[in-house]
């Protein structure tokens, strides 16, 4: 397959690789330069959004970028601005705050990376309003995707969001972003085998929907990132555009296949769990800085479930266990939740007379997919990025309880199910952390 597929997306000529089908995305723009300097008016000026556009920062991405954005727009329109508090959250009641600060304007510009953009992605999603995002580091993988992480409640929950019309990702900016910052863009990245597994294992045990075109995507870029590792602190444009276009298309795999599942898997379950029932005194760490740790504990459990065709049991959902370790409202939408996905002593006897048939087949599907926890980690360390729980903080005795109670939350099907139900999840958890 030849030809830029980001190119290929945005003129609806993609073909998909297992049924020919010209694909396109809602996407209408996405620039990737090494400076974006003096030009951000006539990129938001295609897109045609309005005269009244509300550009969203908080103090931090306000000073990195957001005040030169401010100012090219003003020269075409009339400008709302809107400075979040420092460190927002991505929860339902900052997104109420926006929408009702953007009120009177046409569209939402949104200079930030993770939790800037999911604020206005979702914001815009309500109010039926176009937005457009200038990034400001190569944090994460959902610039481009039609899904926001939102906390709801207690609960973080992926919802549906507004595609944004632009994407401006200028390589001087990103480059320049926190090292952290930039280690958890390759954290992110990092997940995609462990995310690919665990959703091809879903749909040859479930039955579940399950496409390859968003990986098919990343074919020409992944290999070349994770080769580059080590140069993304060094200032290096080239392996930032990697990066970049990384992120971009795993967002834009997500579009196609209509939710996070590409993207978002076991790894994710492990890292919202410690989000949500975390102490405060934890140290902050970046989203994608806990994905590379706990996308490291999937590839180890990937490994070890493949090596043997296990026997599974009925999935054991306790309501009352739910709600004194969860708190009674989210244990019963984790209760909700996890037994959307359990399996009946019928549908268990089902699945082993599948395992028992299919394993070598299975086996063998899922690691043509898969890179090897110990490729995964030596990416991460060429990159100076964290690996073990311990260095974002995370005290072992709580990191097992996630890696255990991280299927409790979601319904989707993962590799950490089946360990759970074959009764092989907390021996393996008892060596991480």
């Amino acid at each position: 397959m030849s030809g830029d597929p980001i190119l290929q997306l945005l003129t609806g000529q993609w073909p998909d690789p297992e049924t020919g089908e010209l694909l396109g995305v809602p996407v209408r723009s996405i620039v990737i330069a090494d400076s974006l300097d003096g030009i951000e008016g006539e990129l938001v000026a295609r897109l045609d959004l309005g005269r009244r556009l509300a550009v969203v920062s908080d103090p931090v991405t306000h000073n990195v970028l957001g005040a030169r954005v401010e100012q090219a727009l003003a020269a075409a329109g009339q400008i709302i601005p809107i400075r979040l508090r420092d460190h927002p959250h991505a929860d339902d009641t900052t997104v109420g705050r926006i929408r009702e600060a953007t009120a009177d304007a046409d569209a939402l510009i949104a200079v930030g990376s993770g939790t800037i953009n999911d604020l206005c992605k979702y914001a815009a999603f309500q109010d039926s309003k176009p937005y457009a995002v200038f990034g400001t580091a190569p944090s994460m993988n959902g610039y481009t995707s039609a899904n926001a992480a939102i906390t709801v409640g207690e609960l973080k929950k992926s919802l549906a969001a507004r595609t944004p019309a632009g994407v401006f990702l200028d390589l001087a900016v990103l480059a320049a972003a926190p090292p952290r910052m930039i280690h958890s863009g390759l954290g992110d990245s990092l997940c995609r085998p462990t995310a690919q597994a665990d959703w091809l294992l879903s749909h040859l045990l479930r039955d579940t929907p399950y496409r390859a075109a968003p990986f098919a995507l990343l074919t020409s870029d992944e290999g070349a990132l994770f080769e580059s590792a080590a140069t993304l602190l060094a200032g290096d444009l080239e392996a930032m555009r990697r990066l970049a276009r990384t992120l971009v298309l795993s967002g834009l795999g997500m579009c196609l296949s209509g939710g996070s599942y590409p993207a978002s898997q076991g790894e994710h379950l492990i890292s919202h769990y410690i989000e949500m029932m975390g102490s405060p005194d934890l140290p902050q760490s970046f989203h994608g800085e806990q994905i590379g740790v706990t996308a490291l504990t999937m590839a180890r459990l990937q490994e070890r479930m493949l090596a043997a065709a296990p026997v599974v049991r009925s999935t054991v959902v306790d309501a009352a266990d739910l709600a004194a370790h969860f708190g009674a409202e989210t244990g019963a939408a984790c209760a909700r939740e996890l037994t959307a996905k359990a399996l009946s002593p019928a549908a268990a006897n089902a699945l082993n007379d599948r395992l028992a048939r299919d394993w070598p087949a299975i086996r063998d599907r899922i690691a043509r997919v898969s890179r090897s926890a110990a490729d995964l980690e030596r990416t991460l360390a060429a990159a100076g990025a964290p690996t073990r729980p311990a260095t974002l903080g995370w005290p072992a005795p709580f990191y097992r309880t996630a890696v255990v109670r991280a299927r409790q939350i979601r319904s989707r099907y993962s590799f950490l199910d089946l360990a759970g139900d074959a009764g092989l999840l907390e021996g393996f958890a008892a060596g991480e952390g």
